[in-house]
């Protein structure tokens, strides 16, 4: 299977799950998942939330920032993944100056 991402169209989404600024992604959905490239404006983030079905997987392309994940705090930087497991619950947010870039990969299980 080959997924164009030049094909998708970049949607904007604000205060995802009730975090702030703006969040625009590429969205690709299977059945058994989800491929999400994406970028954080600085100051952005995603909010709590909880992942009961999937294992949300985040690897970080560019900028820096931080995950909470179950009460635990993690710092995020190009090169590093941020696995938030099934059943967990987590936030990101972009602490640099600069966009946070990530690449997700949300997996059903």
């Amino acid at each position: 299977m080959l997924i164009d991402f030049e094909t998708i169209p970049e949607r904007e989404v604000k205060g995802m799950n009730g975090g702030e600024g703006s969040l625009f992604a590429k969205m690709f959905m299977g059945e058994h998942g989800k491929l999400i490239p994406c970028r954080m404006a600085a100051g952005a983030s995603i909010g709590m939330h909880a992942h009961p079905t999937s294992d949300d997987i985040n690897f970080v392309l560019a900028g820096t920032g931080k995950a909470v994940v179950d009460g635990r705090e993690e710092p995020l930087r190009a090169g590093v993944c941020h696995i938030c497991p099934k059943g967990s619950s987590h936030a990101i947010y972009n602490t640099g100056a600069d966009e946070l870039v990530l690449l997700t990969v949300v997996v059903e299980r």
